[in-house]
Protein backbone atom coordinates (compact mmCIF):
# COMPACT_ATOMS: atom_id res chain seq x y z
CA UNK A 1 0.00 0.00 0.00
CA UNK A 2 1.59 3.10 -0.87
CA UNK A 3 1.92 5.76 2.29
CA UNK A 4 -0.01 8.41 0.14
CA UNK A 5 -2.96 6.73 0.39
CA UNK A 6 -5.29 7.36 3.52
CA UNK A 7 -8.00 5.06 3.41
CA UNK A 8 -10.38 7.18 5.84
CA UNK A 9 -10.27 9.85 3.18
CA UNK A 10 -11.13 7.56 0.34
CA UNK A 11 -13.66 6.33 2.03
CA UNK A 12 -15.25 9.78 3.07
CA UNK A 13 -14.87 10.41 -0.44
CA UNK A 14 -16.48 7.58 -1.89
CA UNK A 15 -19.71 8.08 0.60
CA UNK A 16 -19.32 12.15 -0.41
CA UNK A 17 -20.51 10.62 -4.06
CA UNK A 18 -23.12 7.97 -3.06
CA UNK A 19 -24.82 10.57 -1.41
CA UNK A 20 -25.95 11.74 -5.15
CA UNK A 21 -27.37 8.81 -5.49
CA UNK A 22 -31.14 7.78 -5.28
CA UNK A 23 -31.82 8.15 -1.31
CA UNK A 24 -33.13 3.79 -1.92
CA UNK A 25 -29.69 2.66 -2.84
CA UNK A 26 -28.51 -0.20 -1.13
CA UNK A 27 -24.95 -2.01 -0.77
CA UNK A 28 -24.80 -5.75 -1.94
CA UNK A 29 -21.99 -8.13 -1.31
CA UNK A 30 -21.65 -10.80 -3.50
CA UNK A 31 -19.12 -13.84 -3.04
CA UNK A 32 -17.15 -14.44 -5.95
CA UNK A 33 -14.37 -17.41 -6.72
CA UNK A 34 -12.26 -14.00 -6.63
CA UNK A 35 -13.29 -12.42 -4.00
CA UNK A 36 -16.37 -10.33 -2.46
CA UNK A 37 -17.67 -8.37 -4.78
CA UNK A 38 -19.55 -4.66 -3.49
CA UNK A 39 -21.81 -3.59 -5.92
CA UNK A 40 -24.24 -0.37 -5.37
CA UNK A 41 -28.32 -1.02 -6.43
CA UNK A 42 -30.93 0.74 -6.70
CA UNK A 43 -34.46 0.71 -8.01
CA UNK A 44 -37.66 -1.82 -7.84
CA UNK A 45 -36.04 -5.48 -7.30
CA UNK A 46 -38.22 -7.01 -10.12
CA UNK A 47 -37.15 -4.32 -12.84
CA UNK A 48 -35.23 -5.21 -15.59
CA UNK A 49 -31.95 -5.64 -14.41
CA UNK A 50 -28.91 -2.67 -15.73
CA UNK A 51 -25.48 -3.70 -14.91
CA UNK A 52 -22.85 -0.96 -14.89
CA UNK A 53 -19.02 -1.24 -15.04
CA UNK A 54 -16.47 1.32 -14.20
CA UNK A 55 -13.74 2.88 -16.00
CA UNK A 56 -10.10 2.03 -14.53
CA UNK A 57 -7.66 4.07 -12.78
CA UNK A 58 -9.03 5.22 -9.99
CA UNK A 59 -12.86 5.01 -11.11
CA UNK A 60 -15.50 3.20 -9.06
CA UNK A 61 -19.24 2.28 -9.53
CA UNK A 62 -19.84 5.10 -7.90
CA UNK A 63 -19.60 6.72 -10.49
CA UNK A 64 -22.29 6.13 -12.28
CA UNK A 65 -24.61 8.18 -9.91
CA UNK A 66 -26.16 10.67 -12.91
CA UNK A 67 -27.31 7.05 -14.63
CA UNK A 68 -28.63 5.87 -11.52
CA UNK A 69 -30.90 8.53 -10.90
CA UNK A 70 -32.25 8.47 -14.59
CA UNK A 71 -32.94 4.75 -14.53
CA UNK A 72 -33.88 3.54 -11.00
CA UNK A 73 -37.68 4.50 -11.66
CA UNK A 74 -37.88 1.86 -14.25
CA UNK A 75 -34.18 -0.60 -14.18
CA UNK A 76 -32.90 -2.31 -11.31
CA UNK A 77 -29.16 -0.75 -11.26
CA UNK A 78 -26.47 -2.45 -10.57
CA UNK A 79 -23.46 -0.87 -10.61
CA UNK A 80 -20.34 -2.87 -9.51
CA UNK A 81 -17.11 -2.35 -7.86
CA UNK A 82 -14.43 -4.33 -9.89
CA UNK A 83 -12.22 -6.58 -7.33
CA UNK A 84 -8.43 -5.33 -7.10
CA UNK A 85 -9.35 -1.75 -8.45
CA UNK A 86 -10.49 1.27 -6.18
CA UNK A 87 -13.68 0.16 -4.48
CA UNK A 88 -15.48 -1.28 -2.07
CA UNK A 89 -14.53 -4.64 -3.43
CA UNK A 90 -12.35 -7.23 -1.64
CA UNK A 91 -10.00 -9.56 -3.66
CA UNK A 92 -9.21 -13.08 -2.28
CA UNK A 93 -5.56 -12.82 -1.60
CA UNK A 94 -3.91 -14.14 -4.24
CA UNK A 95 -7.32 -14.74 -6.58
CA UNK A 96 -7.90 -11.94 -7.93
CA UNK A 97 -8.56 -12.22 -12.15
CA UNK A 98 -5.37 -12.58 -13.84
CA UNK A 99 -6.56 -13.55 -17.73
CA UNK A 100 -9.72 -12.33 -19.46
CA UNK A 101 -11.11 -15.76 -19.13
CA UNK A 102 -10.83 -14.83 -15.08
CA UNK A 103 -12.49 -11.93 -15.26
CA UNK A 104 -15.41 -12.67 -17.52
CA UNK A 105 -15.38 -16.11 -15.04
CA UNK A 106 -15.93 -13.31 -12.46
CA UNK A 107 -18.44 -11.32 -13.88
CA UNK A 108 -20.40 -14.07 -14.50
CA UNK A 109 -20.07 -15.31 -10.65
CA UNK A 110 -21.51 -12.02 -9.78
CA UNK A 111 -24.36 -11.92 -12.37
CA UNK A 112 -25.51 -15.00 -10.69
CA UNK A 113 -25.36 -14.10 -7.71
CA UNK A 114 -27.21 -10.54 -8.48
CA UNK A 115 -29.95 -12.92 -9.95
CA UNK A 116 -29.26 -10.51 -12.50
CA UNK A 117 -29.50 -12.11 -16.22
CA UNK A 118 -30.23 -11.77 -19.26
CA UNK A 119 -29.54 -8.47 -18.52
CA UNK A 120 -28.38 -5.11 -20.19
CA UNK A 121 -24.57 -4.71 -19.61
CA UNK A 122 -22.79 -1.65 -19.63
CA UNK A 123 -19.39 -0.26 -19.11
CA UNK A 124 -16.97 3.14 -19.27
CA UNK A 125 -13.69 2.91 -20.78
CA UNK A 126 -12.10 -0.19 -19.39
CA UNK A 127 -15.19 -1.55 -17.66
CA UNK A 128 -16.35 -1.55 -21.53
CA UNK A 129 -13.90 -3.84 -22.56
CA UNK A 130 -14.28 -5.93 -19.79
CA UNK A 131 -18.64 -6.28 -20.85
CA UNK A 132 -17.54 -6.70 -24.02
CA UNK A 133 -15.23 -9.42 -23.75
CA UNK A 134 -17.82 -10.67 -21.52
CA UNK A 135 -20.85 -10.55 -23.85
CA UNK A 136 -18.48 -12.31 -26.69
CA UNK A 137 -17.83 -15.06 -24.27
CA UNK A 138 -21.49 -15.74 -22.58
CA UNK A 139 -23.57 -13.80 -24.92
CA UNK A 140 -26.99 -15.92 -23.29
CA UNK A 141 -26.35 -13.73 -20.59
CA UNK A 142 -26.32 -10.61 -22.37
CA UNK A 143 -29.46 -8.82 -23.51
CA UNK A 144 -28.25 -5.78 -24.56
CA UNK A 145 -24.79 -4.41 -24.52
CA UNK A 146 -23.70 -0.92 -23.30
CA UNK A 147 -20.41 0.48 -23.92
CA UNK A 148 -19.28 4.07 -23.06
CA UNK A 149 -16.40 5.64 -24.75
CA UNK A 150 -14.73 2.31 -24.61
CA UNK A 151 -11.19 1.50 -24.64
CA UNK A 152 -8.91 -0.76 -26.71
CA UNK A 153 -12.06 -2.13 -28.11
CA UNK A 154 -11.50 -1.11 -31.47
CA UNK A 155 -8.83 1.43 -31.28
CA UNK A 156 -5.59 2.10 -29.57
CA UNK A 157 -4.43 4.83 -27.30
CA UNK A 158 -3.08 8.24 -28.48
CA UNK A 159 0.50 8.63 -27.88
CA UNK A 160 -0.13 11.91 -26.49
CA UNK A 161 -2.55 10.40 -23.82
CA UNK A 162 -0.05 7.35 -23.02
CA UNK A 163 2.62 10.28 -22.52
CA UNK A 164 0.90 12.53 -19.99
CA UNK A 165 -0.74 9.37 -18.59
CA UNK A 166 2.68 8.30 -17.52
CA UNK A 167 4.23 10.36 -15.17
CA UNK A 168 1.16 9.87 -13.22
CA UNK A 169 1.09 5.92 -13.42
CA UNK A 170 4.92 5.83 -12.78
CA UNK A 171 4.62 8.19 -9.55
CA UNK A 172 1.11 8.37 -8.77
CA UNK A 173 0.24 11.71 -6.16
CA UNK A 174 -3.27 13.70 -5.82
CA UNK A 175 -1.37 16.45 -7.71
CA UNK A 176 -0.61 14.39 -10.71
CA UNK A 177 -4.19 13.02 -10.73
CA UNK A 178 -5.70 16.10 -10.85
CA UNK A 179 -3.56 17.95 -13.48
CA UNK A 180 -4.05 14.47 -15.69
CA UNK A 181 -7.78 14.83 -15.47
CA UNK A 182 -7.81 18.53 -16.14
CA UNK A 183 -5.55 18.41 -19.29
CA UNK A 184 -7.84 15.53 -21.14
CA UNK A 185 -11.12 17.04 -20.12
CA UNK A 186 -9.52 20.28 -21.75
CA UNK A 187 -10.11 22.48 -18.63
CA UNK A 188 -13.79 21.68 -17.96
CA UNK A 189 -15.39 22.30 -14.98
CA UNK A 190 -15.34 18.87 -13.12
CA UNK A 191 -17.74 17.45 -10.01
CA UNK A 192 -15.40 18.52 -6.92
CA UNK A 193 -16.99 15.05 -4.99
CA UNK A 194 -15.76 12.93 -7.94
CA UNK A 195 -12.42 14.09 -8.73
CA UNK A 196 -11.81 14.41 -4.77
CA UNK A 197 -12.51 10.79 -5.41
CA UNK A 198 -10.54 10.36 -7.95
CA UNK A 199 -7.66 12.17 -5.99
CA UNK A 200 -8.57 10.16 -2.72
CA UNK A 201 -7.84 6.65 -4.80
CA UNK A 202 -4.28 7.65 -5.55
CA UNK A 203 -1.71 4.96 -3.90
CA UNK A 204 -5.29 2.31 -3.52
CA UNK A 205 -3.62 -1.14 -2.76
CA UNK A 206 -4.71 -2.85 -6.28
CA UNK A 207 -3.82 -5.28 -8.03
CA UNK A 208 -2.21 -5.07 -12.04
CA UNK A 209 -5.47 -4.88 -14.28
CA UNK A 210 -5.86 -7.75 -16.96
CA UNK A 211 -5.05 -6.27 -20.32
CA UNK A 212 -5.11 -7.82 -23.76
CA UNK A 213 -5.67 -7.86 -27.23
CA UNK A 214 -8.18 -5.68 -28.83
CA UNK A 215 -11.22 -8.72 -29.64
CA UNK A 216 -10.78 -9.85 -33.25
CA UNK A 217 -13.10 -8.61 -36.19
CA UNK A 218 -14.44 -11.96 -36.26
CA UNK A 219 -15.61 -12.79 -33.20
CA UNK A 220 -17.06 -9.17 -33.64
CA UNK A 221 -19.30 -9.40 -36.66
CA UNK A 222 -21.01 -12.58 -34.63
CA UNK A 223 -22.17 -10.57 -31.85
CA UNK A 224 -25.60 -11.01 -32.57
CA UNK A 225 -26.90 -8.50 -29.80
CA UNK A 226 -28.00 -4.79 -30.07
CA UNK A 227 -24.85 -2.41 -28.98
CA UNK A 228 -24.97 0.78 -27.85
CA UNK A 229 -21.99 2.32 -28.64
CA UNK A 230 -21.69 6.18 -27.16
CA UNK A 231 -18.20 7.62 -27.77
CA UNK A 232 -16.93 11.24 -26.42
CA UNK A 233 -16.58 13.75 -28.97
CA UNK A 234 -13.98 15.96 -27.10
CA UNK A 235 -12.23 12.09 -25.92
CA UNK A 236 -8.16 12.87 -25.98
CA UNK A 237 -8.12 8.49 -25.11
CA UNK A 238 -8.23 8.08 -28.38
CA UNK A 239 -9.54 9.00 -32.25
CA UNK A 240 -13.20 9.13 -31.52
CA UNK A 241 -14.00 8.77 -35.26
CA UNK A 242 -11.80 6.27 -35.87
CA UNK A 243 -13.71 4.01 -33.40
CA UNK A 244 -17.00 4.56 -34.46
CA UNK A 245 -16.07 3.81 -37.89
CA UNK A 246 -14.33 0.31 -37.04
CA UNK A 247 -17.12 -0.60 -34.90
CA UNK A 248 -19.88 -0.17 -37.57
CA UNK A 249 -17.60 -2.12 -39.66
CA UNK A 250 -17.67 -5.20 -37.50
CA UNK A 251 -20.42 -5.10 -35.21
CA UNK A 252 -24.56 -6.35 -36.96
CA UNK A 253 -26.38 -4.77 -34.80
CA UNK A 254 -24.18 -1.37 -33.43
CA UNK A 255 -26.14 2.08 -33.23
CA UNK A 256 -23.25 4.71 -32.76
CA UNK A 257 -23.62 8.27 -31.37
CA UNK A 258 -20.83 11.06 -31.04
CA UNK A 259 -21.53 13.05 -27.88
CA UNK A 260 -20.73 16.77 -28.29
CA UNK A 261 -18.84 18.82 -25.96
CA UNK A 262 -17.54 15.73 -23.37
CA UNK A 263 -14.17 14.13 -23.03
CA UNK A 264 -13.37 11.38 -21.89
CA UNK A 265 -12.84 11.41 -18.67
CA UNK A 266 -16.14 13.56 -17.80
CA UNK A 267 -17.90 10.38 -18.18
CA UNK A 268 -19.79 8.51 -16.74
CA UNK A 269 -20.47 11.02 -13.61
CA UNK A 270 -20.77 14.35 -16.59
CA UNK A 271 -23.59 12.83 -18.32
CA UNK A 272 -24.99 15.42 -20.93
CA UNK A 273 -28.40 15.26 -22.00
CA UNK A 274 -27.87 13.20 -25.18
CA UNK A 275 -26.76 10.62 -23.12
CA UNK A 276 -29.69 9.89 -21.22
CA UNK A 277 -31.81 10.08 -23.93
CA UNK A 278 -29.89 7.73 -26.10
CA UNK A 279 -29.89 5.32 -22.93
CA UNK A 280 -33.38 5.49 -22.39
CA UNK A 281 -34.28 4.71 -26.03
CA UNK A 282 -32.15 1.91 -26.12
CA UNK A 283 -33.38 0.47 -22.92
CA UNK A 284 -36.84 0.40 -23.97
CA UNK A 285 -35.94 -1.41 -27.09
Amino acid sequence: MSDAYDDDAFQAAYDKVMARWPAQREAVRVPTPYGTTHVNACGPHDGPPLVLLPGGGGATSASWFAQAADFAPTHRVYAVDLVGAPGRSAAAGDRHPRTIADLTAWLGAVLDGLGAGPAVLGGHSYGAWIALHHALHAPARVRRLFLLDPTQCFAGFKAAYLARALPMLLRPSPRRVRAFLEWETGGAGLDPDWLRLQEAATGFPSVRPVTGPRPAPLALRALDMPVLLLLAGNSRTHDTYRVAARASAVLPRVETVVLPDVSHHALPHAAPAELGRRLSGFLRG
